[in-house]
């Protein structure tokens, strides 16, 4: 190992107690002194030292890429030189600005970690937004208690209402009617077609047309503060007739009562059906269940949601066939199958929350 150093320039200083920083700074700027300077560091090549010899450029360029390693000057330096810097560990103003871009650079990493942490972590809803979740939560519950009660009443009510019609037939006059069965399975069927053309008419051009209909059915267009709303009156009006005609065909044993009796009865189903569609599958008053995945109710329900947008002057008016009201309008279905698509594509959010 070969050391270079200079007696003259240790004997000029008088001690040696100088800051380690110092010595590096001399060994950096070793390639600019013209005279000898204190220089540590270990050669390549190995070999004796040498004390005190000038260093030409071509020998002293190696020098500023060796590893240096601490050396002991024996007694007459009680302490040990730590390793110096090569000029090329010095910051020059080049490296001094990259120092400061890299800290900057650091800084903005650690800021845009923070700010990714702080967007993936999930989001604590607010007080108001849990309180508005539960009372949401009991208006669904409150509403699917009523909701399963009448539709349990009204089903049995009829269930037992046909039953004991054609029981008193076959005991008063011994065979089945099959006529009059037919006729009321008919108007069963013809109830549930014949309110759905009668909810087209009466929805638009009385519910929102006519300004004392509109009165009450603006509530359904607007954010629901309870369990029910004023256009749920529609409801009870429309019961109204499908109950007296299930008691006036229930009390006429002929063929005339059995129509009105079927009528009724396609009347009440069709009601117990708009109210799980239309208020469970649509607005989501309550759950419906597995009802919810069918695709011929899925795009019902978004045929429904395009009325409530307003984007076809209010069309579709009806419900159950409001799909094919679509399809009689300029891009109605197109826009239909869109927010289908779109809907599919939230469903996994939803179903996280």
């Amino acid at each position: 190992m070969k050391v270079i150093t200079s007696e003259r320039w240790l004997q000029r200083q008088g001690s040696a107690r100088k800051h380690r920083g110092l010595l590096n700074l001399l060994c950096a700027l070793q390639g600019q002194h013209k005279g000898t300077m204190a220089l540590c560091a270990t050669t390549a090549t190995g070999g004796s030292p040498l004390l005190g010899s000038r260093v030409s450029r071509a020998q002293r360029a190696p020098l500023l890429h060796t590893t240096v390693r601490p050396i002991s000057l024996g007694a007459a330096a009680p302490f040990t030189l730590l390793p110096p810097v090569c000029a090329s560990s010095f910051p020059s103003p080049s490296s001094s600005e990259d120092l400061s871009r890299a800290r900057e650079q650091g800084t903005t990493t650690t800021a845009n970690a923070q700010t990714q942490q702080q967007a993936e972590a999930p989001l604590q809803p607010s007080p108001a937004v849990m309180e508005r979740r539960q009372q949401r939560q009991r208006e669904q519950q409150f509403y699917k208690l009523a909701a399963v009660a009448a539709s349990l009443g009204v089903s049995g009510l009829a269930i037992l209402a046909t039953y004991l019609r054609f029981y008193w037939h076959l005991r008063d006059a011994g065979e089945m009617p099959w006529g009059e069965l037919a006729g009321t399975v008919a108007l069963v069927a013809g109830g549930v077609f014949g309110m759905e053309m009668w909810a087209r008419y009466a929805h638009k051009s009385l519910w929102h047309d006519l300004p004392s209909g509109w009165a009450l059915h603006k509530s359904h267009h607007e954010p629901r503060t309870g369990p029910f709303e004023a256009n749920d009156i529609f409801a009870i009006i429309n019961g109204v007739p499908a109950m007296a005609l299930c008691a006036y065909g229930f009390l006429t044993p002929n063929l005339t009562g059995g129509l009105c009796f079927g009528a009724g009865l396609g009347i009440t189903l069709f009601g117990i059906m708009y109210m799980f569609v239309h208020d469970g599958l649509v607005h989501r008053r309550f759950p419906v269940g597995p009802i919810a995945e069918l695709p011929a109710l899925k795009r019902i329900a978004v045929a429904h949601q395009i009325h409530h947008g307003g984007k076809f002057d209010g069309a579709p008016w009806g419900l159950f066939l409001g799909v094919q009201e679509l399809d009689e309008i300029p891009g109605g279905r197109a826009e239909l199958e869109r927010l289908v698509q779109q809907s599919e594509q939230a469903r996994p959010a939803e179903r996280q929350q």
